[in-house]
């Protein structure tokens, strides 16, 4: 079983790493080291994606785990009057999510943090805010962030429309509840977290593994699609967070998840088989599912016919898409199935 506190203070080190989709740089640099650390070759592509390739004792044949790198915000539209910064969503998020409070915009010269701003309480049926209060939930087209800048300065610090905006490093830092981490953004640095583990713990696996820290995937899997094109694969298994909710059959706790089908389709029966035989093998139980509002890599990379074989292995989160809750244990596991699965992969 791998540590907790050695694994809470990876995926810590990842989340106060920025990668909104599309500006991935701080965490780039991070990943390129720590995969150069550990030994194994690594390299970025084309389409910015950090791929670490594990040599296997059958070189004829690949199989690659992705965990996405990217996490969501918000996107500039306007920079308007006396410092105050309009925005507009990057992947699923939400300005209620966030609520008041530090946000830090990664200008071309300078981050700049401001306040993610909704207006005052103390206000009548004459001010636009009152309806916020009653009778609908805030929407990002009535709020703002308000840096008290000047328009000259954001400029200089390289602030403009497609500036990227992400929850600020300042309330950014997870926490311990017990055997859970929460945080911002476990969506997905919990899963690079695994990359990294398996980095490490892998020697040689039965064939090529590839570990890929995609990019883009918040808004539309642009990275593991340039992959997927690009190299020939037995298999792609896709790392990622699975909410916990009343509508589905999954529970909080030490049990990964494996995907039977998600809003892109169905994934490979035979891998799903194959994963859970390995998870039996090593004592490791696990949970299925299906999700209606949810996609991977390796859903969006079948379906669009870049793999023949693709599954999702993901850990119960709460929160999702929000300030994260997740067990230790099962992101733990997820890192000894799969060591198990690259080992014994089938000939």
């Amino acid at each position: 079983m791998w540590d907790y506190e050695h694994l809470f203070r990876i995926i810590a080190e990842l989340v106060m790493h920025h990668s909104p989709s599309g500006v991935e740089t701080e965490i780039n640099q991070f990943l390129l080291q720590e995969f150069a650390k550990l030994g194994v070759e690594v390299w970025s592509d084309r389409a910015d994606n950090i791929i670490a390739k594990i040599p296997g004792k059958n070189p004829d044949r690949a199989i690659a785990i992705t965990a996405h790198k990217d996490e969501i915000g918000a996107i500039v539209k306007n920079i308007g009057d006396e410092g105050r910064v309009e925005v507009r969503k990057l992947g699923g998020s939400y300005p209620w999510i966030y609520g008041e409070g530090v946000v830090d915009l990664l200008g071309d010269a300078d981050t700049i943090s401001g306040i993610l701003s909704f207006g005052s309480r103390h206000v009548s049926h004459e001010s636009p805010q009152k309806v916020q209060q009653e009778d609908t939930s805030i929407k990002w087209e009535n709020a703002w962030i308000e840096t008290k800048c000047t328009t000259a300065e954001l400029e200089a610090a390289g602030i403009r429309p497609g500036t990227r905006m992400v929850v600020g490093k300042h309330r950014k830092r997870p926490i311990r509840l017990k055997d859970h981490i929460a945080s911002y953004t476990l969506d997905n640095k919990a899963s690079v977290a695994i990359l990294l583990a398996l980095a490490q713990q892998l020697k040689q696996p039965a064939v090529d593994v590839y570990l890929v820290a995609s990019a883009k995937e918040e808004v539309g899997a642009i990275g593991a699609l340039f992959f997927t094109q690009n190299q020939v694969l037995d298999a792609l298994i896709a790392l990622e967070i699975c909410p916990l909710s009343s509508e589905y059959p999954i529970e909080d706790g030490k049990s990964p998840v494996i995907l039977s089908q998600d809003a892109y389709g169905i994934y490979d029966e035979a891998l799903n088989g194959q994963l859970c035989n390995c998870a039996k093998q090593i004592e490791i139980p696990v949970q299925l599912t299906i999700l209606s509002q949810f996609g991977s890599d390796a859903s969006i990379a079948m379906k669009f016919g870049h793999v023949g074989r693709a599954a999702c292995l993901a850990f119960p989160t709460q929160n999702t898409h929000g300030y994260e809750i997740a067990h230790l244990g099962a992101i733990a596991n997820c890192i000894s199935l799969l060591q198990n699965f690259c080992e014994n992969y089938p000939a």
